[in-house]
């Protein structure tokens, strides 16, 4: 699960763009339970999810043909201007200049080896999201890539990230945690691109925790969402379905087994 620590290297912030956000806020109220609280001028209009008063995720509305609708995370630096110049050298490229976000932090748009867009948020009066690990928030993340040593190697150089191996049947699932954790403080995976059929084109994954898995999936069907993968259960993780949302962002929902059931790490 993620680290609420805001460990460096760690995801510590998740936003979504799209071009109406009255049409998707209806849609993830009713999956999760969020409200969408609209940002003013001096953010831009850059709105937020919250759940209960609290930050759940961000979002902003954006045109389909400046920014396809997707979901973005953010994980955390210790200086933003030091990771585009380390991103840079990996291999990776800078898709926005490092800039201010009023007192609350910096950040920048970058892209990986592979061109899959993330971003870094170097801590201000903000720290990250308020809902983690818990129904409604952010609980895990998985990128999907074509070359997986690349990425490992890619990341592992920009963040420091270290990576564990799981032997599942058919192969093995690569998970990272933050280079000061351990693997306690796994928060996602890196998965072959062709390893899943439906997956088309690299990209991050992040996962929302739910109560109920195949209860979210009915709701998405009925709201106006698609459903990218039926729900699935492993043991010793939980059951999870992968979903999109009316604009088309794709994300995943994880009802976690029960605790005396979590495999071990």
């Amino acid at each position: 699960m993620l680290s609420t620590r805001f460990a460096v290297g760690a995801p510590v912030w998740a936003d979504m763009c799209a071009p109406d956000l009255g049409t998707v806020s209806d849609f993830y109220r009713e999956l999760f339970g969020w409200e969408l609280q609209q940002g003013g001028p001096e953010v831009g209009g850059y709105s937020e999810f919250q759940l209960s008063g609290r930050t759940a995720a961000g979002a902003m509305a954006m045109a389909a043909d400046v920014a396809p609708p997707a979901w973005t995370l953010y994980f955390r630096t210790v200086d933003a201007d030091a990771t585009v110049k380390s991103v840079e050298q990996a291999g990776g490229r800078s898709l926005f200049e490092a800039a201010d976000v009023l007192d609350l932090g910096r950040m920048a748009g970058l892209a990986d080896v592979a061109g899959v867009p993330f971003s870094v948020w170097q801590q201000g009066r903000l720290a990250g999201l308020d809902v983690l690990n818990e129904p409604g928030g952010l609980v895990w993340s998985e990128l999907y890539t074509p070359d997986v040593s690349a990425a490992t190697s890619f990341y592992g150089s920009v963040f420091g990230w270290q990576t564990t191996e799981m032997a599942f049947p058919g192969g093995t699932y690569t998970m990272v945690h933050p280079a000061d954790g351990t693997p306690d403080d796994m928060f996602g995976g890196i998965v072959p691109l062709d390893s899943d059929p439906s997956e088309e084109g690299a990209y991050w994954l992040p996962y929302f925790q739910v109560a109920d898995c195949d209860d979210t999936v009915a709701k998405a069907g009925r709201t106006g969402g698609s459903v990218r993968m039926a729900t699935v259960e492993m043991a010793g993780v939980g059951r999870f379905a992968k979903l999109a949302d009316p604009a088309g962002a794709r994300f995943a929902v994880l009802q976690p087994a029960p605790p005396g059931e979590q495999m071990e790490s």
